[in-house]
């Protein structure tokens, strides 16, 4: 994976660590954790979101009265 192994991670790991502190770290973690989910899901679920999205209108619809 990119050329990086236990060392040079631990190595950015305290790098982090030192720039944002313990207190900041699991918030970082998890909004980089999040957009990298976002992400995938753009790159990879474009036709499922289109799919979804007819669903979607399809139940809306349903509940509309006539």
């Amino acid at each position: 994976m990119f050329g990086l192994g236990v060392p040079e991670l631990m190595v950015i790991l305290v790098i982090a660590l030192v720039i944002f502190g313990p207190s900041k770290l699991p918030q970082i973690g998890s909004g980089l954790g999040k957009a990298i989910r976002d992400f995938k899901k753009g790159v990879t679920g474009g036709e499922d979101d289109e799919a979804n999205n007819k669903d979607a209108k399809k139940e809306n619809s349903k509940d509309l009265p006539r």
